[in-house]
């Protein structure tokens, strides 16, 4: 018998998507894992056991966005303008060297993803002051 640990393959109209987890699967619309019987071998092996609701994390319920705190970070972003590495960000993603930029993130702010998320965020300020300053040459 072979194992395969947390890897289903969900086959849709055309594509054959692998899918890692189960809440990739839920919404990729795959059925819940069956129910054990309580048995030592079979299909449905396993120890029975009841699933506790566990309460939100307090990291989680903090990570949610919010009017107040954005409204604070636009005006401080407004009077005090960029720091020096967000600067050197927006040049480098200036002259289309993204992974420098990522690279340059990454080692100012210590981890990967907080990283591609600055970079993600100086993009983005970077394309609405274009649209703000094509805005003004229509006018």
């Amino acid at each position: 018998i072979l194992k395969l640990q947390f890897l289903y393959l969900i086959g849709t109209q055309s594509t054959i998507t692998m899918v890692a987890t189960w809440t990739q699967m839920k919404k990729a619309g795959a059925k819940t894992p069956a129910k054990t019987s309580g048995c030592v071998r079979g299909l449905a092996k396993g120890h029975q056991v009841t699933k506790l609701e566990r309460p939100i994390r307090t990291n989680q319920r903090q990570a949610l966005a919010k009017k107040k705190l954005a409204a604070v970070k636009e005006v401080v972003l407004e009077t005090a303008g960029f720091t020096p590495y967000e600067k050197r960000c927006v040049e480098l993603l200036k002259v289309q060297r993204e992974k420098r930029c990522l690279r340059f993130a990454k080692r100012r702010l210590g981890t990967f993803l907080r990283g591609k998320k600055k970079r993600e965020i100086m993009g983005n300020i970077m394309r609405k002051q274009a649209a703000q300053a094509a805005k003004k040459q229509q006018k």
